[in-house]
């Protein structure tokens, strides 16, 4: 019960299981102190503030992914024209992967990502789009029916490594390489369970591989067997193929 206005100062004071005596005695309510704080916005940008917003995008892209079930994600340029041959590809591997029976997991741009994701709306699976947030992003594309959005790049990638039995590659650049070497660094070290990785468009990719065996592991900086970590192909049957060989529809 509160005290009368003007009554003396309680000397003792519990809150909970903190007790409070004679100049330790707080004279305002804890919602007061919290409704009626107009002190430094600073503290928004504080590293224990930031871990907090990291641990909410955890939470957030857990609980919306939860429940996916089987699925691929396909990564790719957000620079792909929708009148190109590699546009209409990704189209045609994001119907294909719907009806092997996995849901279809992109970055949520525009370009092969919007592809992918046509492909899987169009053929009435799960679309999912991990967007990012980023001073040039262009929003979510419109074929995506499950979207969430990230400020950090590391919980964006683990999501899409977390809920994806298989990686589908198109051509792309630098962000889809840094993908493309993170599910290659998780599977080489064994920190997950190995999925299958498809690397799609032969001429698009065959510069990287001969580097990779020319000088990585030519120079032993990487093991021939780094290069059985992924397959090569240029047919969307094929690579979906490869993409599922491991990991059937319902399988979690």
């Amino acid at each position: 019960m509160a005290s009368p206005e003007g009554a003396a100062a309680p000397e003792e004071q519990r809150l909970g299981p903190v007790l409070r005596r004679h100049d330790q005695v707080q004279h305002s309510t804890t919602d007061q102190r919290l409704l009626d704080s107009e002190g430094s916005s600073e503290w928004v940008h504080t590293d224990p503030w930031r871990v907090m917003r990291i641990q909410s995008e955890f939470v957030e892209g857990f609980g919306a992914l939860a429940e996916l079930g089987p699925a691929v994600s396909v990564f790719g340029s957000a620079r792909t024209s929708r009148d190109s041959a590699e546009y209409a590809t990704g189209v045609k591997l994001g119907r294909a992967l719907v009806e092997a029976g996995f849901s279809v997991i992109t970055g949520g741009g525009p370009g092969a990502m919007e592809a992918a994701n046509r492909g899987a709306h169009e053929a009435g699976g799960t679309s999912v789009g991990l967007g990012i947030e980023l001073p040039f992003e262009q929003g979510m594309n419109e074929y995506v029916n499950l979207g969430v959005d990230f400020r950090y790049f590391f919980v964006r990638k683990t999501c899409f490594v977390k809920y994806a039995r298989g990686f589908v590659v198109l051509p792309g650049g630098l962000g889809t390489l840094d993908e493309l070497f993170e599910a290659l660094t998780l599977v080489q070290t064994r920190k997950v369970t190995r999925f299958p990785i498809v690397l799609f468009g032969t001429a698009y990719w065959s510069g990287l591989v001969d580097w990779v065996r020319e000088t990585l592991i030519a120079e032993g900086k990487a093991s021939p067997r780094d290069l059985e970590l992924f397959h090569l192909s240029d047919d969307v049957e094929e690579a979906v193929a490869l993409v599922t060989k491991e990991v059937g529809p319902g399988v979690r």
